[in-house]
Protein backbone atom coordinates (compact mmCIF):
# COMPACT_ATOMS: atom_id res chain seq x y z
CA UNK A 1 0.00 0.00 0.00
CA UNK A 2 2.82 2.36 0.89
CA UNK A 3 4.46 1.67 -2.50
CA UNK A 4 1.28 2.70 -4.30
CA UNK A 5 1.07 5.85 -2.20
CA UNK A 6 4.71 6.67 -2.86
CA UNK A 7 4.15 6.12 -6.60
CA UNK A 8 1.26 8.58 -6.67
CA UNK A 9 3.28 11.12 -4.70
CA UNK A 10 6.23 10.72 -7.07
CA UNK A 11 3.89 11.29 -10.00
CA UNK A 12 2.44 14.40 -8.37
CA UNK A 13 -1.06 12.92 -8.39
CA UNK A 14 -2.62 14.53 -5.33
CA UNK A 15 -6.26 14.07 -4.39
CA UNK A 16 -6.97 17.65 -3.42
CA UNK A 17 -10.29 19.51 -3.48
CA UNK A 18 -8.38 22.79 -3.67
CA UNK A 19 -6.37 21.60 -6.67
CA UNK A 20 -9.36 20.24 -8.58
CA UNK A 21 -12.07 22.75 -7.71
CA UNK A 22 -10.13 25.94 -7.05
CA UNK A 23 -6.83 25.90 -8.93
CA UNK A 24 -8.01 23.93 -11.97
CA UNK A 25 -11.26 25.86 -12.26
CA UNK A 26 -9.39 29.14 -11.90
CA UNK A 27 -7.05 28.18 -14.72
CA UNK A 28 -10.01 27.11 -16.82
CA UNK A 29 -11.45 30.59 -16.37
CA UNK A 30 -8.19 32.07 -17.65
CA UNK A 31 -8.37 29.72 -20.62
CA UNK A 32 -11.92 30.88 -21.33
CA UNK A 33 -10.76 34.48 -21.06
CA UNK A 34 -7.88 33.90 -23.48
CA UNK A 35 -10.08 32.30 -26.13
CA UNK A 36 -13.88 32.50 -25.98
CA UNK A 37 -14.08 35.84 -24.21
CA UNK A 38 -11.41 37.58 -26.25
CA UNK A 39 -13.09 36.25 -29.38
CA UNK A 40 -16.39 37.70 -28.19
CA UNK A 41 -14.79 41.10 -27.65
CA UNK A 42 -13.31 41.09 -31.15
CA UNK A 43 -16.70 39.99 -32.49
CA UNK A 44 -18.36 42.93 -30.77
CA UNK A 45 -15.83 45.33 -32.26
CA UNK A 46 -16.50 43.82 -35.69
CA UNK A 47 -20.21 44.67 -35.37
CA UNK A 48 -19.34 48.36 -35.21
CA UNK A 49 -16.08 48.65 -37.16
CA UNK A 50 -16.68 45.92 -39.80
CA UNK A 51 -12.99 45.23 -40.30
CA UNK A 52 -12.74 41.67 -41.66
CA UNK A 53 -9.61 40.86 -39.64
CA UNK A 54 -11.60 41.31 -36.43
CA UNK A 55 -14.07 38.64 -37.56
CA UNK A 56 -11.22 36.26 -38.42
CA UNK A 57 -9.62 36.79 -35.00
CA UNK A 58 -12.98 36.15 -33.34
CA UNK A 59 -13.57 32.91 -35.26
CA UNK A 60 -10.15 31.41 -34.54
CA UNK A 61 -10.14 32.52 -30.89
CA UNK A 62 -13.49 30.91 -30.20
CA UNK A 63 -12.64 27.77 -32.21
CA UNK A 64 -9.61 27.23 -29.94
CA UNK A 65 -11.64 27.38 -26.71
CA UNK A 66 -11.77 23.66 -25.97
CA UNK A 67 -8.07 23.11 -26.64
CA UNK A 68 -7.08 26.13 -24.56
CA UNK A 69 -9.22 24.92 -21.63
CA UNK A 70 -7.55 21.52 -21.87
CA UNK A 71 -4.07 23.01 -21.69
CA UNK A 72 -5.10 25.42 -18.91
CA UNK A 73 -6.52 22.68 -16.68
CA UNK A 74 -3.52 20.41 -17.29
CA UNK A 75 -1.23 23.32 -16.42
CA UNK A 76 -3.04 23.74 -13.09
CA UNK A 77 -2.39 20.05 -12.37
CA UNK A 78 1.32 20.61 -13.07
CA UNK A 79 1.25 18.06 -15.88
CA UNK A 80 4.51 17.18 -17.68
CA UNK A 81 5.01 18.64 -21.15
CA UNK A 82 3.69 15.70 -23.19
CA UNK A 83 0.62 15.38 -20.98
CA UNK A 84 0.05 19.12 -21.10
CA UNK A 85 0.12 19.28 -24.89
CA UNK A 86 -1.97 16.12 -25.28
CA UNK A 87 -4.67 17.62 -23.10
CA UNK A 88 -5.26 20.20 -25.83
CA UNK A 89 -6.75 17.44 -27.97
CA UNK A 90 -8.77 16.09 -25.04
CA UNK A 91 -10.12 19.53 -24.26
CA UNK A 92 -11.10 20.14 -27.89
CA UNK A 93 -12.89 16.79 -28.21
CA UNK A 94 -14.75 16.97 -24.91
CA UNK A 95 -15.76 20.60 -25.54
CA UNK A 96 -17.32 19.65 -28.88
CA UNK A 97 -18.99 16.33 -28.05
CA UNK A 98 -22.55 16.20 -26.78
CA UNK A 99 -25.98 15.37 -28.16
CA UNK A 100 -25.95 15.93 -31.89
CA UNK A 101 -29.72 15.55 -32.29
CA UNK A 102 -30.31 18.44 -29.86
CA UNK A 103 -27.42 20.48 -31.20
CA UNK A 104 -25.86 20.86 -27.74
CA UNK A 105 -22.31 20.13 -26.57
CA UNK A 106 -20.70 19.50 -23.21
CA UNK A 107 -18.75 22.76 -23.58
CA UNK A 108 -16.46 23.95 -20.77
CA UNK A 109 -17.90 21.46 -18.26
CA UNK A 110 -17.04 18.55 -20.54
CA UNK A 111 -13.50 19.80 -21.10
CA UNK A 112 -12.96 20.42 -17.41
CA UNK A 113 -14.04 16.95 -16.24
CA UNK A 114 -12.44 14.91 -19.03
CA UNK A 115 -9.13 16.78 -18.90
CA UNK A 116 -8.90 16.38 -15.11
CA UNK A 117 -9.08 12.60 -15.47
CA UNK A 118 -7.00 12.30 -18.64
CA UNK A 119 -4.24 14.51 -17.25
CA UNK A 120 -3.95 12.48 -14.05
CA UNK A 121 -3.81 9.22 -16.04
CA UNK A 122 -1.21 10.73 -18.33
CA UNK A 123 0.90 11.78 -15.36
CA UNK A 124 0.90 8.19 -14.08
CA UNK A 125 2.52 6.80 -17.24
CA UNK A 126 4.69 9.81 -18.05
CA UNK A 127 8.40 8.91 -18.35
CA UNK A 128 7.78 5.32 -17.26
CA UNK A 129 8.92 3.80 -20.56
CA UNK A 130 11.64 4.35 -23.14
CA UNK A 131 8.97 5.19 -25.70
CA UNK A 132 7.39 7.86 -23.57
CA UNK A 133 6.88 10.09 -26.61
CA UNK A 134 4.31 7.54 -27.84
CA UNK A 135 2.90 6.06 -24.64
CA UNK A 136 2.07 9.29 -22.82
CA UNK A 137 0.08 10.96 -25.64
CA UNK A 138 -1.67 7.66 -26.46
CA UNK A 139 -2.81 7.15 -22.87
CA UNK A 140 -3.72 10.81 -22.29
CA UNK A 141 -5.58 11.42 -25.54
CA UNK A 142 -7.01 7.91 -25.82
CA UNK A 143 -8.43 7.85 -22.28
CA UNK A 144 -9.64 11.44 -22.48
CA UNK A 145 -11.46 11.14 -25.80
CA UNK A 146 -12.98 7.74 -24.93
CA UNK A 147 -14.20 9.20 -21.64
CA UNK A 148 -15.59 12.21 -23.51
CA UNK A 149 -17.57 9.92 -25.80
CA UNK A 150 -19.05 8.18 -22.77
CA UNK A 151 -19.94 11.07 -20.49
CA UNK A 152 -20.16 14.24 -22.59
CA UNK A 153 -23.70 13.54 -23.84
CA UNK A 154 -24.82 13.31 -20.21
CA UNK A 155 -22.88 16.42 -19.22
CA UNK A 156 -24.32 18.31 -22.17
CA UNK A 157 -27.85 17.29 -21.18
CA UNK A 158 -27.39 18.29 -17.51
CA UNK A 159 -25.73 21.62 -18.29
CA UNK A 160 -28.31 22.45 -20.94
CA UNK A 161 -31.31 21.87 -18.70
CA UNK A 162 -29.67 23.52 -15.69
CA UNK A 163 -28.98 26.60 -17.78
CA UNK A 164 -32.48 26.48 -19.27
CA UNK A 165 -34.01 26.25 -15.79
CA UNK A 166 -32.04 29.20 -14.43
CA UNK A 167 -32.53 31.35 -17.53
CA UNK A 168 -36.26 30.56 -17.81
CA UNK A 169 -36.90 30.97 -14.10
CA UNK A 170 -35.31 34.41 -14.22
CA UNK A 171 -37.50 35.44 -17.15
CA UNK A 172 -40.60 34.30 -15.23
CA UNK A 173 -39.58 35.56 -11.77
CA UNK A 174 -37.14 38.40 -12.51
CA UNK A 175 -37.37 40.05 -9.07
CA UNK A 176 -36.88 36.93 -6.94
CA UNK A 177 -34.34 35.28 -9.22
CA UNK A 178 -32.57 38.61 -9.68
CA UNK A 179 -31.84 38.64 -5.94
CA UNK A 180 -30.86 34.97 -5.74
CA UNK A 181 -28.55 34.89 -8.76
CA UNK A 182 -26.93 38.23 -7.98
CA UNK A 183 -26.15 37.29 -4.38
CA UNK A 184 -24.99 33.74 -5.14
CA UNK A 185 -22.78 34.64 -8.12
CA UNK A 186 -21.32 37.62 -6.26
CA UNK A 187 -20.37 35.40 -3.33
CA UNK A 188 -18.86 32.81 -5.68
CA UNK A 189 -16.80 35.52 -7.38
CA UNK A 190 -15.22 36.54 -4.07
CA UNK A 191 -14.64 32.93 -2.98
CA UNK A 192 -11.58 31.17 -4.43
CA UNK A 193 -13.86 29.57 -7.03
CA UNK A 194 -14.31 30.76 -10.59
CA UNK A 195 -17.69 32.41 -11.12
CA UNK A 196 -16.75 32.96 -14.78
CA UNK A 197 -16.16 29.23 -15.27
CA UNK A 198 -19.48 28.36 -13.60
CA UNK A 199 -21.39 30.85 -15.76
CA UNK A 200 -19.76 29.38 -18.86
CA UNK A 201 -20.50 25.81 -17.80
CA UNK A 202 -24.22 26.31 -17.31
CA UNK A 203 -24.56 28.61 -20.32
CA UNK A 204 -26.12 31.44 -18.36
CA UNK A 205 -27.68 34.09 -20.56
CA UNK A 206 -30.37 36.75 -20.80
CA UNK A 207 -31.70 38.34 -17.60
CA UNK A 208 -29.99 35.67 -15.49
CA UNK A 209 -26.65 36.75 -16.97
CA UNK A 210 -27.51 40.37 -16.22
CA UNK A 211 -28.24 39.48 -12.58
CA UNK A 212 -24.98 37.54 -12.33
CA UNK A 213 -23.07 40.52 -13.71
CA UNK A 214 -24.77 42.81 -11.21
CA UNK A 215 -23.79 40.57 -8.30
CA UNK A 216 -20.18 40.21 -9.40
CA UNK A 217 -19.83 43.97 -9.97
CA UNK A 218 -21.36 44.68 -6.54
CA UNK A 219 -18.69 42.59 -4.82
CA UNK A 220 -15.77 44.11 -6.71
CA UNK A 221 -16.85 47.73 -6.68
CA UNK A 222 -18.24 47.36 -3.17
CA UNK A 223 -15.04 46.10 -1.61
CA UNK A 224 -12.96 48.57 -3.62
CA UNK A 225 -14.93 51.59 -2.40
CA UNK A 226 -15.62 50.59 1.21
CA UNK A 227 -11.93 49.80 1.77
CA UNK A 228 -10.69 53.06 0.25
CA UNK A 229 -9.64 54.55 3.60
CA UNK A 230 -7.35 51.55 4.16
CA UNK A 231 -6.12 50.79 0.65
CA UNK A 232 -6.50 54.09 -1.22
CA UNK A 233 -6.25 54.13 -5.03
CA UNK A 234 -4.22 50.95 -5.24
CA UNK A 235 -7.11 49.10 -3.63
CA UNK A 236 -9.59 50.66 -6.04
CA UNK A 237 -7.64 49.34 -9.02
CA UNK A 238 -6.72 45.96 -7.50
CA UNK A 239 -10.28 45.14 -6.42
CA UNK A 240 -12.40 47.21 -8.80
CA UNK A 241 -10.60 46.09 -11.96
CA UNK A 242 -8.92 42.98 -10.55
CA UNK A 243 -10.78 40.80 -8.08
CA UNK A 244 -12.56 41.02 -4.73
CA UNK A 245 -10.99 37.65 -3.92
CA UNK A 246 -8.13 39.67 -2.43
CA UNK A 247 -10.37 40.24 0.61
CA UNK A 248 -10.77 36.51 1.43
CA UNK A 249 -8.09 36.65 4.10
CA UNK A 250 -9.85 39.56 5.80
CA UNK A 251 -13.24 37.86 5.42
CA UNK A 252 -11.93 34.83 7.30
CA UNK A 253 -10.78 37.14 10.12
CA UNK A 254 -14.06 39.10 10.18
CA UNK A 255 -16.89 37.63 8.06
CA UNK A 256 -19.04 40.71 8.79
CA UNK A 257 -17.11 42.73 6.18
CA UNK A 258 -18.85 40.60 3.55
CA UNK A 259 -22.28 41.98 4.46
CA UNK A 260 -22.18 45.42 2.72
CA UNK A 261 -21.35 44.25 -0.83
CA UNK A 262 -23.65 41.25 -0.46
CA UNK A 263 -26.56 43.48 0.57
CA UNK A 264 -25.70 45.75 -2.34
CA UNK A 265 -25.87 42.80 -4.75
CA UNK A 266 -29.30 41.84 -3.35
CA UNK A 267 -30.51 45.31 -4.36
CA UNK A 268 -28.76 45.71 -7.70
CA UNK A 269 -29.76 42.23 -8.94
CA UNK A 270 -33.51 42.90 -9.23
CA UNK A 271 -32.85 46.42 -10.52
CA UNK A 272 -30.82 44.81 -13.32
CA UNK A 273 -33.57 42.31 -14.15
CA UNK A 274 -36.73 44.39 -13.55
CA UNK A 275 -35.77 48.01 -14.30
CA UNK A 276 -33.00 48.02 -16.88
CA UNK A 277 -33.50 44.40 -18.04
CA UNK A 278 -29.77 43.96 -18.50
CA UNK A 279 -28.62 40.88 -20.38
CA UNK A 280 -25.27 39.14 -20.50
CA UNK A 281 -24.02 35.71 -21.56
CA UNK A 282 -21.58 33.03 -20.51
CA UNK A 283 -18.16 33.79 -19.11
CA UNK A 284 -18.70 37.58 -19.30
CA UNK A 285 -21.52 37.33 -16.74
CA UNK A 286 -19.15 35.93 -14.14
CA UNK A 287 -16.32 38.43 -14.59
CA UNK A 288 -17.83 41.53 -12.96
CA UNK A 289 -15.76 44.66 -13.53
CA UNK A 290 -12.53 42.66 -13.97
CA UNK A 291 -11.07 44.41 -16.99
CA UNK A 292 -14.60 45.82 -17.47
CA UNK A 293 -15.53 42.46 -19.03
CA UNK A 294 -18.99 42.35 -17.42
CA UNK A 295 -20.10 45.74 -18.79
CA UNK A 296 -18.57 44.89 -22.18
CA UNK A 297 -20.55 41.65 -22.15
CA UNK A 298 -23.78 43.58 -21.58
CA UNK A 299 -22.92 45.91 -24.48
CA UNK A 300 -22.20 42.85 -26.65
CA UNK A 301 -25.65 41.41 -25.92
CA UNK A 302 -27.67 44.63 -25.87
CA UNK A 303 -25.84 47.34 -27.77
CA UNK A 304 -24.78 50.70 -26.36
CA UNK A 305 -27.79 53.01 -26.43
CA UNK A 306 -28.25 55.64 -23.72
CA UNK A 307 -30.63 53.40 -21.75
CA UNK A 308 -28.22 50.46 -21.78
CA UNK A 309 -25.24 52.63 -20.82
CA UNK A 310 -27.25 54.23 -18.01
CA UNK A 311 -28.19 50.78 -16.74
CA UNK A 312 -24.57 49.65 -16.79
CA UNK A 313 -23.41 52.77 -14.95
CA UNK A 314 -26.14 52.55 -12.30
CA UNK A 315 -26.14 48.77 -11.70
CA UNK A 316 -22.47 47.96 -12.19
CA UNK A 317 -20.77 51.01 -10.67
CA UNK A 318 -22.83 53.73 -9.00
CA UNK A 319 -25.24 51.72 -6.84
CA UNK A 320 -22.65 49.13 -5.69
CA UNK A 321 -20.34 51.96 -4.63
CA UNK A 322 -23.00 54.03 -2.85
CA UNK A 323 -24.81 51.13 -1.16
CA UNK A 324 -21.67 49.31 -0.03
CA UNK A 325 -20.21 52.50 1.41
CA UNK A 326 -23.48 53.30 3.20
CA UNK A 327 -23.81 49.83 4.74
CA UNK A 328 -20.12 49.78 5.63
CA UNK A 329 -20.27 53.15 7.43
CA UNK A 330 -23.26 51.97 9.44
CA UNK A 331 -21.36 48.85 10.45
CA UNK A 332 -18.27 50.89 11.29
CA UNK A 333 -20.35 53.03 13.66
CA UNK A 334 -21.71 49.85 15.25
CA UNK A 335 -18.09 48.65 15.63
CA UNK A 336 -18.88 45.56 13.55
CA UNK A 337 -16.18 46.66 11.11
CA UNK A 338 -13.07 48.07 12.75
CA UNK A 339 -10.08 50.03 11.54
CA UNK A 340 -7.87 48.03 9.14
CA UNK A 341 -10.36 45.13 8.88
CA UNK A 342 -10.29 45.72 5.12
CA UNK A 343 -6.56 46.42 4.80
CA UNK A 344 -4.81 44.56 1.99
CA UNK A 345 -1.14 43.67 2.04
CA UNK A 346 0.01 45.20 -1.24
Amino acid sequence: MSRVKDFFIRKNVVWSAKLYFVDAMGMMALGLFASLLIGTIFGTLYQYIEWESLSIIKNYSQAATGAVIGIAVAYALKAPALVLFSCGAVGLASYSLGIADMGITAGPAGSYICVLIAAELGKLVSKETKIDILVTPIVTIGSGVLLAQLICPGIAYIMYWLGEFINSATEMLPFFMGIVISVVMGIILTLPISSAAICAMIGITGLAGGAATAGCCAQMIGFAVMSFRENRWGGIVAQGLGTSMLQMGNIIKNPLIWIPPTLASAITGPIATCVFKLRCSGVSAGMGTCGLVGPIGIITDMGYGWFELTGIAVVCIILPAVLSMLFCEIMRKLKWIKENDLLLEM
